[in-house]
């Protein structure tokens, strides 16, 4: 078997499964990703998983943000939905950035824990 480059997993710290799950797994179904496990999803090529851990979310040294690639605009207008139901801190979108490249539709919002994550649908970029 021929293995691909990219990323195997992501770990995320959380302050509380419970909390992250109810936010994560709505967003994550309406981007195509399945839940795979009480505290991992997949795309398929990625997993993102959570551990709950007692620490404090601090802006500084690390990722600013991780962006979720979305197939359409479609599924990004819905996780901009599901956001604003649940009162989520939206910091723009969803919006078009044609000065990203030419179709770039993206919304970059705060989860429960106050890290920025972006759900973005590309369909000019190369990978």
């Amino acid at each position: 078997m021929q293995t691909k480059a990219g990323i195997n997993h992501i770990e995320f710290w959380v302050s509380s499964l419970d909390r992250a799950r109810a936010f994560y797994a709505p967003l994550f179904g309406a981007i195509g990703w399945r839940q795979t496990s009480d505290t991992e999803f997949s795309s398929g090529s990625t997993t993102f998983y959570f551990v709950e851990q007692p620490v404090k979310h601090v802006d500084g040294a690390g990722p600013r943000h991780v962006c979720f690639q979305a197939v359409s605009r479609a599924a990004v207008d819905a996780v901009g939905s599901l956001l604003r139901d649940s009162s989520a801190e939206i910091i723009r979108g969803p919006v078009e950035m044609p000065d990203y490249s030419q179709g770039y539709y993206t919304v970059d919002f705060r989860d429960p824990d106050g890290y920025v994550i972006e759900v973005a649908h590309t369909p000019h970029m190369a990978f």
